[in-house]
């Protein structure tokens, strides 16, 4: 191999892939070992009696002669070398924060990363989390050779590869019953009853969150049942995805116990249409509730009553709420908050009302946990009300691309430069288009003749969530290093086309 490397394939042929077998000897003298020769020539790619990588050879490739395997063959087409060395200088400290970006436009494309980048991709994914959902399908079968072998990039296993229900990975099953779910969620749900009893305690708890895909009131038995899970977040994920249900059973609990806390002043709970149950005194019994409301004297101006509970008893932490508090937040106020989180939002009156009514003593739980509702609910409206009310990211995230980013843009002209600034442009979706765009570079002028010392954050952030095909925008307004990131992203976008 370095024979043939120094004297070029014209002169001295290599007989195999040069850059795929150079890759597996970056790993070799990584580990200090030496290349496995064999008769073909000094083929990195294969691994014998010794270990590779640092980890100890293990079975399942294919066989060179005795005792020796290789990765299997690929069965997606590399990258172009051009995108291959934009990812290399990505990974090498160039503009480091779009790899996210290189990463989802590349497994989009339908194709893999060339091997001899694959060393540095693996070691990155082995300390970034967040880049490891796309390396199963980009690294390709010598990618989970390398991991076979490299314990501290084992953690590729566990990515989804395109294997099925039956025999595939852990991820593999997830992203099966992901695509069953969008195709059909009655199938999805019954793929998971069949096999429930025998899944992992952390595999049920990623399945139940698969269920938030299409979701309905076909689910909810199922739902319901699992609320009995002895894992702690199966109950959670389940308890969240009831809430979205307003004619769930869960709702209804919810509804009672949000109606026990909070009253208008002077009033009480009236209305409400039941089935399989009834209501006494404000009081649900055990049946479910649709279209239920509280009327009477939820006037804006008005004064809003709240009584927290007093406990957080088996049944209400069955339904979701946690009991222990996080550190700062009284008990009363934490289970107020996650109470009126999953009471269904249509028992109120509109958020405009409830938002002009005063609330005593406990107003920031209260509001806290209609900004949670408005997120676990996904309630457009009420998510338009708080964000005016309280500019929360979190809330973004309920609304569509184009109202987000509407909102976003205005918030941008009215806001000063600080932290709620940055973290509310976080939570919008990219790619970010004209008018918020142009919200942001003009914010970013302006900034730079007046505190250029506090420019950094925002001018990271355009460039990289502005449509990069926007560069000459940045360009026009002096910009240079946004507009630098930028056509970096735009040439970027091209090569992997």
């Amino acid at each position: 191999m370095v024979s043939t490397a120094l004297v070029g394939t014209a002169r001295r042929p290599y007989p195999g892939d040069l850059l795929e077998d150079a890759a597996v000897e970056v790993v070799r003298r990584r580990a200090g070992q030496r290349a496995v020769r064999s008769g073909a020539g000094e083929h990195a790619g294969v691994a014998g009696g010794s270990s590779v990588a640092g980890g100890s050879p293990v079975a399942g490739g294919s066989p060179v002669g005795s005792g020796v395997a290789v990765a299997g063959r690929e069965e997606r087409v590399a990258v172009g070398w051009a995108a291959a060395e934009r990812l290399a200088g990505i990974l090498g400290g160039e503009h480091g924060r779009v790899l996210p970006e290189w990463l989802a436009v590349a497994a989009g494309s339908g194709r893999r990363v060339p091997a001899h980048v694959l060393p540095d991709l693996l070691e990155r994914g082995r300390r970034d989390w967040s880049i490891r959902a796309w390396l199963g399908v980009l690294a390709g079968r010598r990618g989970r050779w390398l991991a076979e072998r490299n314990p501290a990039w084992s953690y590729l296993l566990d990515e989804p590869t395109g294997e099925s229900w039956e025999f595939g990975s852990r991820a593999d099953r997830r992203a099966y019953v992901q695509a069953v779910r969008r195709a059909d969620p009655g199938a999805a749900r019954a793929l998971l009853e069949g096999t429930w009893a025998d899944e992992a305690p952390e595999d049920r708890a990623e399945f139940v969150e698969v269920l938030g895909d299409g979701l309905s009131m076909d689910d909810e038995d199922f739902l319901e049942r699992a609320l009995d899970d002895r894992r702690r977040e199966v109950r959670q994920s389940a308890a969240n995805l009831l809430a979205r249900l307003p004619g769930s059973r869960l709702a209804g609990r919810m509804r009672e116990r949000a109606a026990r806390c909070l009253r208008p002043e002077g009033g009480r709970m009236e209305g409400g249409r039941m089935e399989d149950g009834r209501m006494e005194d404000g009081r649900m019994e055990d049946g479910r509730m649709e279209d239920g409301r509280m009327e009477g004297r939820w006037v804006e101006g008005g004064r809003v009553e709240v009584r927290p509970p007093e406990e957080c008893d088996a049944a209400m932490e069955r339904d979701g709420v946690r009991a222990k508090p996080p550190r700062g937040i009284g008990e009363r106020a934490w289970w107020l908050q996650q109470v009126v989180a999953r009471a269904p939002l249509g028992m109120w009156a509109e958020p405009r009302v409830m938002l002009g009514m005063r609330v005593a003593d406990w107003d920031a739980e209260v509001k806290a946990g209609w900004v949670r509702a408005a997120v676990l609910q996904r309630d457009a409206g009420w998510a338009r009300a708080m964000f005016a009310h309280d500019p929360i990211a979190d809330l973004l995230g309920v609304l569509g691309p184009d109202e987000q980013q509407e909102l976003a843009a205005e918030f941008v002209k009215n806001q000063d430069m600080d932290s709620q600034l940055i973290m509310v442009l976080g939570g919008v979706d990219r790619p970010w288009g004209t008018a918020l765009a142009t919200a942001v570079l003009n914010k970013i002028t302006t900034i730079a003749a007046t505190q250029p010392w506090n420019l950094g954050e925002l001018a990271r952030l355009a460039g990289e969530r502005i449509d990069p095909a926007l560069h000459p925008a940045a360009e026009r307004m002096r910009l240079p290093d946004v507009a630098a990131v930028l056509r970096f992203r735009a040439e970027m976008v091209e090569e992997l086309r």
